[in-house]
């Protein structure tokens, strides 16, 4: 029996757009002979289901069932290629779970847990996981700039602490930029991250379910143009993506060790794709991303071809493991 699933696509942040583009790369890549997809739209002025011709059809939030043509849809499975609030930030996965629906993403506290940087952070490093030094602001605290540099250094990041795609960071090179790199943060987020800057190799590993097990994707690293991986770095090709990276063994090996034992202890499931910055051999975590990007040209996609993982399979497997789940 075909299986609906809803593709939950949008969002209430900046990312809307980009998660537009990764929720139709799921919808034209789903496996029609076990499936029967829908286009969802999760937007702050409306929630709908879209046919072929873009016709809306309006969500009922009391099931999240739509009716189309007088007949009345149930989904089986949720896709979640939501970026940023509300579908990576736990908020509607903690609805599905109210009302029994089951997802392709980890439980809700998970996400809120991954989605806030701070947080994160904290619960990796009780496991001797590396991270760079922090200091953690709250929209309206008095900044001291003096103490910020003496704990962080320079030059150094500010973030917002609940935000993807690389909106609002600023790298930081003098004590008179950090003001200006809060204020644009803060546009973001309300809560801010500021970390000091390490010196090593980024890479990015995708971690997930595959069959039953844990699998670590091949690591790719990031040699960004910019002067970090920043949004034109990410979207407008001002990097390059190296999958597989070019490590020795022995750093692989440390890499793939240390992603596993990170989604291992935030108790993940579904997706994940974290950057790290390797220093002189160690893994430095900085962020885990739970609804990474899907398009074609997005790294976990490349990393899943490289293992031989079609777009079609690596879909596949999540809402099977979804549906399987408890």
């Amino acid at each position: 029996m075909m299986q609906n699933i809803a593709i939950v696509m949008g969002g209430y942040s900046s990312e809307v757009n980009i998660s537009l583009k990764s929720g139709n790369v799921v919808y034209n890549h789903l496996d029609r002979e076990k499936y029967t997809p829908f286009r969802v739209h999760i937007l702050k002025d409306k929630w709908c289901v879209l046919d072929d011709d873009d016709k809306e059809y309006t969500i009922n939030k009391d099931d999240f069932s739509v009716t189309i043509n007088n007949k009345k849809i149930i989904f089986d499975c949720v896709f979640n290629a939501i970026h940023g609030a509300p579908g990576e930030n736990g908020m509607l996965l903690a609805y599905f779970n109210l009302i029994g629906l089951k997802h392709t993403s980890a439980p809700f506290y998970q996400m809120a847990l991954t989605f806030n940087k701070r947080d994160t952070l904290s619960v990796v490093k009780e496991y001797g996981i590396k991270t760079a030094v922090s200091v953690y602001l709250n929209k309206g605290d008095e900044v001291d700039v003096d103490a910020i540099v003496k704990k962080v250094g320079l030059p150094c990041f500010i973030k917002p602490n609940n935000a993807g795609s690389s909106y609002g960071i600023s790298k930081v090179y003098t004590k008179q930029e950090i003001q200006p790199a809060l204020e644009k943060a803060y546009k973001e987020d309300a809560e801010v991250l500021i970390e000091s800057f390490l010196d090593g190799r980024e890479v990015s590993v995708g971690v997930i379910n595959y069959k039953g097990a844990v699998k670590v994707l091949p690591i790719t690293e990031i040699v960004s143009e910019n002067d970090f991986f920043d949004y034109e770095a990410k979207y407008q090709g001002k990097s390059k993506e190296i999958t597989p990276a070019n490590f020795s063994e022995t750093d692989k090996l440390r890499i793939e060790e240390t992603a596993k034992k990170v989604y291992s202890v935030l108790n993940m499931t579904g997706f994940s794709r974290s950057e790290y910055i390797l220093v002189n051999g160690i893994p430095h975590f900085l962020e885990m991303n739970t609804v990474p990007g899907l398009t074609e040209a997005s790294i976990l996609p490349q990393q899943a071809q490289i293992a031989g993982i079609s777009l079609q399979e690596l879909f596949s497997n999540a809402i099977e493991t979804s549906l399987k789940s408890d």
